[in-house]
């Protein structure tokens, strides 16, 4: 007697899709067999021409929580998670306040949002010039990879040079951890948008042209050769471009261990978006030319970028306003958490026809591979945690402001149409989430911690 079984759905792993029911004990996946087959359970979940991918795990938000919670926190952001079929969460140690950069600041914050979390949930720990002598204190609390910035951040981080990387490379490495990083050139983007700020107005054109790709292409390269150096773990962070994605391709092949995230919005809009529409659009780095869109899904496809994160970057409406802050000041980020799933599906499987295998890759299986979790999260397969997204391929759907569950129903995403939704969402065997609507439990999600 199993607690629950999901039956008649199409299984979808890193490596093949095939039917089979998924059979749940105690929160784990207790059995897989052929469809069809008497097994009794307590519930049954009848998935009759829908696919079962694993839960997906967004290696990139940002939830704000505790400290910017006029943006986001824990119980919208999380609950958006859940509809949007992210299981798991990675949130990141900036627009915390204070930043998570050392053990007391840690516990104080896993105590603060441990109430109010739908899904599960990880902790990137900071990268600072200030905390190199708490790293290997923030890894044995836990965290699952350390991020830092080699470009412009907000005022409430610190970005580092790469004389204080390789410090903390060295360090990290010590203890098996990796470093994640905002590759972008520091120095050109400020002389580009000095360069920029020079002219009597401004226009979108100058904001995208002042973070060009050789920034990040610089800044990768960098950081591709510490980690050669060095031997050491390094994640690259949002890369935007096929010209950056082939430079950690080539460094993959050649052994360096470089790991590596694109974002749904890199594979769905271009810089027209940003032309056309302003600061709603507005990221970094930038929404890169339709080519660059194109060729970026052959990255993903071949496995150079192993995770898509939704690097859900929330704010208020008035702080993306351009006549307020101008074109530089307005904030950039883009709200995706919800939305990443049903857009990377209904783009790259039901519109460019690649395999749904393509999902459970770079959004469960690596990205648990990339933060030490695989084993417990990342597939479906015997002993690992009933974390699984039931998805409709034939649901068509429009993202509007009414249905996000986040604090600030605004996103890039709003008037977006696709086909294939998730429809119900289990975290550790409990459903969380279906149609659209949140059925979890505040604080059922769980703190994860990379597996030693």
């Amino acid at each position: 007697m199993f607690n629950l079984v999901i039956k008649n759905g199409r299984v979808v792993t890193s490596d093949r899709v095939f039917a089979a029911s998924i059979c749940i004990n105690e929160g784990k996946i207790a059995a897989i067999v052929e469809p069809g087959a008497a097994v009794e359970a307590d519930q049954v979940i009848d998935a009759k021409g829908k696919y079962v991918f694993p839960g997906a795990i967004d290696s990139h938000a940002h939830l704000n929580d505790p400290g910017y919670n006029w943006r986001e926190d824990y119980s919208h952001g999380t609950a958006a998670a859940g509809v949007g079929g992210f299981t798991t969460i990675v949130d990141m140690p900036l627009q915390n306040e204070p930043a998570l950069t050392d053990g007391s600041i840690f516990d104080r914050k896993l105590e603060h949002v441990s109430p109010n979390a739908y899904v599960d949930y990880c902790f990137w720990g900071g990268l600072v010039d200030y905390n190199i002598g708490t790293l290997k204190e923030l890894d044995d609390k836990g965290c699952v990879a350390f991020k830092s910035f080699i470009g412009p951040v907000s005022p409430d981080y610190v970005s580092l040079s790469i004389g204080q990387t390789k410090e903390a490379l060295e360090i990290l490495k010590s203890v098996g951890a990796r470093a994640g990083f905002h590759c972008e050139d520091y120095s050109i983007i400020k002389w580009e948008e000095a360069r920029a700020k020079r002219k009597e107005k401004n226009d979108w054109k100058d904001f995208l042209d002042s973070r060009p790709v050789i920034a990040e292409l610089i800044a990768t390269q960098n950081i591709i050769s510490l980690a050669r150096e060095l031997d050491a773990k390094v994640h690259i962070c949002h890369v935007s471009h096929p010209r950056v994605a082939q430079v950690i391709r080539e460094a993959q092949l050649d052994g360096v261990d470089v790991t590596a995230e694109t974002c749904g919005h890199y594979l769905a809009f271009s810089d027209q978006d940003v032309i056309k529409n302003g600061s709603l659009f507005k990221c970094a780095p930038p929404l890169r030319d339709t080519a660059a869109v194109e060729e970026m899904w052959k990255y993903v496809n071949d496995g150079t970028l192993s995770s898509i994160g939704s690097d859900h970057s929330p704010c208020e409406l008035s702080e993306k306003s351009e006549e307020a802050h101008g074109i530089f000041g307005a904030w950039g980020g883009i709200s995706g958490i919800q939305n990443t799933m049903q857009v990377v599906f209904s783009e790259g499987v039901a519109k460019r026809g690649y395999s749904p295998t393509i999902l459970a890759r770079a959004l469960s299986e690596g990205p648990a591979k990339t933060f030490g979790i695989y084993g417990k999260k990342g597939t479906i397969e015997v002993g690992f945690d009933a974390d699984l997204v039931i998805l409709d391929p034939e649901q068509e759907w429009e993202i509007t402001p009414e249905s996000l569950y986040y604090v600030n129903q605004i996103s890039a995403f709003v008037g977006l149409k696709g086909i294939g939704l998730p429809v119900c969402t289990l975290v550790r065997g409990h459903v969380v989430a279906e149609d659209g609507r949140l059925v979890g439990q505040q604080g059922f999600g769980e703190f994860v911690k990379k597996i030693k």
